[in-house]
């Protein structure tokens, strides 16, 4: 039995040294340490062997597994090691051959979007404001008027990152007014672009994942009117021409008080599918500052007002590309993408 050991061992790592290849070494470790293997069959012929010589055979068997193994893996790791030796000394590399081809890609139609509506503002004398996408409890909800056992967080199905609900995914680019007015003194004027989360069915106008900008403008004697003036250049930058507003009453717990901004249809007159046959689209909430949001800034409403407004990106591009379907932008196909 030990001749046999011995014969297998020399056998193992003859064919271990002269391996060109990893398929190679798999084929010698299938072999000799797999399944049904040299060292599978010494192990197995133990119990007919008699008792005295048993120990010795487990032994000798084992061993020999161990070394193949080693061996084998010392043998793959100087293949790989000349491999990248070959590769590095650029043998056999034409310097003359054609690279390989760099296919020219395009913008994501919600990037084009958000740029646009950057260079929009910016050209308004807005700054761009950016905030954590894992946000705190407190400032997605509490400073801005939303107290734990408010009603309006069943409006928002919230991810929540840790058992005592204290870190959330934003659910709105709101916080961000939080921070900025914590770290600018007014008077200020920021959008504050970004992706935001809720858990919510999907279909083709929800999505887990979409995009948000928020307004906010902060100074001394800033009224309802700044906002109406602020919404309709925005809009005729965009669409390129007027377009005709409304405002409608809304509930934010921002803001007081609160509004529903429409627009009137930019792609019929007398109604269309976009629009529903109403000749408007609701467009966008918006409202003046509650004081108790000034205050959880930093920011004394006795001297300040301000206006903010909120919008979804998803919806910008859908209004101006008649797209039907928000999972699109998150989809990732191609034949989509393409189009733009």
């Amino acid at each position: 039995m030990e001749d046999r050991l011995n014969q297998a061992r020399e056998e193992a790592l003859a064919r271990i040294a002269s391996a060109a290849d990893v398929e190679a070494l798999r084929a010698v470790d299938r072999d000799f340490v797999g399944k049904g293997g040299v060292v599978a069959e010494l192990l197995a012929s133990i119990p007919s062997l008699p008792p005295a010589e048993r120990g010795a055979v487990g032994k000798g068997a084992n061993l020999l597994k161990r070394e193949i193994v080693d061996a084998i893996a010392a043998r793959k790791a100087a293949l790989e090691a000349a491999e990248v030796e070959a590769l590095r000394s650029g043998a056999g590399f034409d310097p003359t051959m054609p690279g390989a081809p760099v296919t020219r890609g395009s913008l994501h139609p919600l990037t084009r979007v958000r740029r646009e509506v950057e260079d929009i503002f910016l050209s308004m004398g807005y700054q761009i404001a950016d905030g954590p996408e894992v946000e705190l409890d407190e400032y997605n909800f509490q400073k801005l008027n939303i107290p734990i056992d408010h009603p309006s967080r069943e409006m928002q199905d919230t991810f929540y990152c840790d058992a005592d609900h204290k870190l959330v995914m934003r659910t709105q680019t709101s916080p961000v007014q939080i921070r900025t007015m914590e770290t600018l003194k007014p008077p200020f004027r920021v959008i504050a672009p970004g992706r935001v989360f809720r858990n919510e069915e999907q279909d083709a106008t929800h999505e887990h994942t979409f995009h948000q900008v928020e307004g906010l403008v902060v100074g001394k004697d800033v009224a309802i009117g700044h906002l109406i003036g602020t919404l309709k250049g925005f809009l005729r930058e965009y669409f390129g021409r007027r377009l005709d507003v409304r405002l409608r009453p809304g509930y934010f717990p921002f803001v007081e008080p609160g509004y529903e901004l429409d627009i009137r249809c930019p792609f019929c007159e007398d109604g269309c599918r976009v629009c529903k046959h109403t000749t408007w689209v609701e467009f966008c909430g918006s409202g003046m500052v509650h004081p108790n949001v000034l205050r959880a800034g930093g920011i004394d409403p006795t001297k300040y007002t301000g206006f903010a407004f909120g919008f979804g990106l998803d919806r910008l591009v859908m209004l101006r590309h008649e797209i039907d379907d928000i999972r699109h932008f998150m989809g990732g196909d191609l034949r989509f993408l393409e189009q733009f």
